[in-house]
């Protein structure tokens, strides 16, 4: 089953791009709720590059790594990668009144379709606020 969340980010496609690939903007805004955080984030913005964002509760009761692979990488219009063993695409598109991003991907069969679309909407509207209030 695949999942889809959006949002429009009220910023040019440009300035979108450069803070979802950022790993600096990435630790900033890559949490689904303030009780958790990003630690470390590196990112290889090329075809077969790898990427690992440190996610962890504030507190220290709980971290993951959140890695994969791009398997596809058009700048400023798409990226498309895999982590463990699933599909992440990633659209951006100019809209009127800023840009369009919206993630579409695999669900895993662990936690309900719902929890999983609300968790990465969760970190989609964070990175919404991140853009518009850094400008």
């Amino acid at each position: 089953m695949k999942i889809t969340v959006e949002t429009i980010v009220r910023a040019p496609i440009e300035t979108v791009w450069a803070r979802w690939t950022d790993p600096e903007d990435i630790r900033q805004w890559n949490a689904a709720s303030a009780d958790w955080h990003t630690t470390a984030a590196s990112i290889d913005l090329r075809v077969g590059g790898q990427f690992c964002y440190r996610m962890e509760a504030k507190d220290g009761s709980a971290g993951f790594d959140f890695e994969g692979e791009f398997t596809r990488v058009e700048p400023m219009a798409r990226l498309v990668s895999l982590f463990g063993g699933r599909e992440l695409a990633v659209a951006f598109e100019t809209v009127p009144g800023g840009t369009l991003v919206r993630e579409t991907f695999d669900a895993e069969e662990e936690h309900p379709a719902e929890m999983q679309r609300e968790g990465w909407q969760a970190i989609l509207d964070n990175f919404r606020r991140h853009v518009e209030a850094s400008g």
